[in-house]
């Protein structure tokens, strides 16, 4: 079997894996043709937070914690930031290429949680996190290399909040189609229990929201 390729951004410190084009199968109506994309391989941490943003606004102190307690605004702020220093176009997932990363891509064995159907393998959730983030990267990856996309912390995606499935375009881009501030938050987290850290588990939060269980990873278009 190939490789993953993967690449590490130097300025910033991130660790991305090459997520191979592929077909991701949302519901028996919804097929979503995911072009090739770039993904850090872990919950963007403290540390980077800081590093750029110049102050923590986490609860649960740690430099290789995930940061925590930034709204989806917050998130816009930083990722302004980091292009401007780097020259790239890094940005927040679309919901659909976060759930199929998620899920493996084109390696998805199909499991419920992202890269196992046992969730303590893999996330930190309400069960076994002591009630507190933890390390990023501490659990085992998916099978593309990913960790932490179930639990640990909820991650903000770009997309605008939309009934279902209903408002993902089919070529796996952002949704900016839908009403208002709200946007998507995928993957569960340390306060939620199993059914939220699955592959599919999903929740909406007002882009100006912020919680010490909402945290992000970053993109990266070819």
């Amino acid at each position: 079997m190939d490789m993953v390729e993967t690449f590490h951004q130097e300025v910033i410190g991130k660790d991305f894996v090459f997520v191979k084009g592929g077909m991701l199968n949302l519901n028996d109506k919804k097929v979503i043709n995911i072009p090739g994309f770039y993904i850090c391989k872990y919950q963007v941490t403290q540390k980077q937070w800081q590093e750029i943003m110049g102050k923590d606004p986490s609860n649960f102190k740690g430099e290789n914690n995930p940061v925590e307690n930034v709204s989806w605004n917050d998130v816009q702020g930083y990722i302004k930031k980091i292009n401007a220093k780097t020259g790239n176009f890094f940005r927040l997932p679309s919901e659909a290429e976060w759930e199929y990363a998620a899920r493996g891509g084109n390696r998805s064995k199909g499991f419920e949680f992202a890269g196992s159907n046992n969730l303590d393998e893999v996330g930190w959730c309400k069960e076994n996190s002591n009630n507190s983030t933890h390390p990023v990267g501490q659990k085992i990856p998916n099978e593309l290399g990913i960790y932490d996309m179930s639990g640990n912390v909820w991650e903000w995606c770009q997309d605008k909040w939309s009934d279902g499935y209903d408002g993902i375009p089919k070529d796996g881009r952002t949704n900016e189609t839908g009403k208002g501030s709200i946007r998507f938050n995928r993957g569960g987290s340390w306060d939620y229990g199993a059914d939220d850290c699955r592959v599919a588990g999903r929740i909406s939060d007002d882009a100006g929201s912020s919680g010490d269980d909402m945290g992000f990873r970053l993109a990266l278009s070819l």
